[in-house]
């Protein structure tokens, strides 16, 4: 269970990123959250892992208090929480392989982690979680080689390789094209349903919410103004998240 309390975060600017934002994610949810840019949704993402400080409020990872641990016990509960960023944030001249083994790092000692060297098994569980998005040829090419879609697929396969029990998927498919989009969403799904891990996945657009998502939360200029199911964002719902201006498509 991910229970986040009074989430607020102020930047050293001002900006009011999150304010009191609070919610509860069952194990095994998938939880989309919605909004528009800037209306906090990277911003909580990466508090929950720590990318971010908090400026107050409290979250909670089964019994693990993630917004106050540091040092050994914070590294050992960010094992268990993979990460997918928007624009991939792989190291683009080390090969795929490597993008993928470096989901490992948490559970090797340094002097491993800068030698490269991991133990076969983790070699071949790269292999592994390679082969299940779809690229196992792909290993040796240069992340570099590869197209949007396909550096998204080491994306997940890298967070896989954390051995995750909470996936953060932050805008994963801003920048794909509508078919690129379904094809990594599905992944995620898979990965939530036949393993049972957790997702919380940053989005857009309401169809991928609506096809994806079991329950969805919504921001606006960092507020909570929607917490439910996807199906019960109506026109009223929609303007209140996206603006009065904002039209619905479909």
């Amino acid at each position: 269970m991910l229970r986040v309390i009074n989430l607020t975060k102020v930047y050293n600017d001002g900006t009011v990123a999150l304010e009191n934002v609070s919610f509860e994610v069952p194990d095994g949810q998938f939880l989309a959250v919605v909004g528009l840019s800037g209306s906090g949704k990277s911003t909580l993402l990466r508090c929950v892992n720590r990318l971010i400080e908090p400026t107050s409020g409290e979250i909670w990872w089964n019994d693990v208090q993630l917004s106050h641990v540091t040092g050994e016990e914070l590294r050992r509960a960010r094992r268990k929480i993979g990460m997918i960023f928007q624009h991939f944030n792989l190291v683009q001249r080390s090969s795929v392989l490597k993008n993928v083994m470096s989901g490992r790092l948490g559970y090797v000692n340094s002097i491993t982690s800068v030698m490269g060297r991991f133990p076969a098994a983790d070699i071949q569980k790269a292999y592994q979680s390679l082969k299940r998005v779809g690229i196992q040829d792909k290993a040796n090419n240069r992340a570099d080689e590869l197209s949007g879609g396909q550096q998204q697929r080491v994306g997940i396969a890298r967070a896989l390789m954390q051995d995750p029990e909470l996936i953060l998927a932050d805008e994963p498919v801003a920048s794909l094209d509508p078919v690129l989009a379904h094809s990594i969403m599905k992944h995620l799904q898979q990965i939530n349903r036949e393993d049972g891990i957790t997702v919380l996945c940053s989005l857009h657009f309401l169809d991928l919410v609506q096809q994806y998502g079991d329950r969805v939360i919504a921001l606006n200029q960092g507020r909570l103004v929607f917490e439910g199911r996807p199906a019960d964002i109506d026109d009223k719902r929609f303007k209140e998240i996206y603006g009065e201006d904002a039209q619905r498509i479909g």
